[in-house]
């Protein structure tokens, strides 16, 4: 399945890939070398520990390369935005509490909720995506539906 996902987020997780790949994994690698000259591997400490940070290394770029085929690139800018879409801000009111919250909907790989980036995929961006400024929209979450508005 593709991950929607925009161009600074592509371009973050090529970048972390070429760092593992091309600086750490041979740093790593050098030190289990050291570490491996220095007598036994059965009780030796910094061997384990570097055989076990390469391994890491290794799931960390399995997981860096699957995202990156899987992931289909957007650019915001190219919508008009006159309905909520991937990239939209959107400002919206909580019609319950009449509090205001800003969000930039994003894709899963890029979101930090603490930050208003929220994932497509969240329920609160599924059920704005495709609204229009005024609309009123229903969101069912854990503690019960809640009932927002655009601002």
């Amino acid at each position: 399945m593709l991950e929607p996902m925009s161009i600074e987020g592509y371009d973050l997780l090529v970048e972390e890939f070429k760092y593992l790949l091309e600086e750490e994994k041979s740093k790593v690698a050098q030190e289990k070398l050291v570490a491996a000259a220095q007598g036994d591997r059965s009780e030796n400490a910094d061997y384990h520990a570097a055989k076990e940070k390469l391994r890491f290394i290794d799931k960390r770029l399995f997981y860096l390369n699957k995202m990156i085929q899987n992931s289909k690139i957007i650019d915001p800018s190219l919508h008009s935005h006159t309905k909520v879409s991937f990239g939209s801000t959107v400002s919206v009111v909580n019609i319950d509490t009449d509090e205001e919250e800003v969000y930039t909907l994003c894709g899963v790989l890029e979101s930090e909720p603490e930050s208003g980036l929220i994932s497509v995929d969240s329920p609160l961006a599924k059920a704005m995506i495709g609204k229009e400024e005024e609309d009123e929209f229903k969101v069912p979450l854990p503690k019960g539906v809640k009932e927002f508005t655009f601002h």
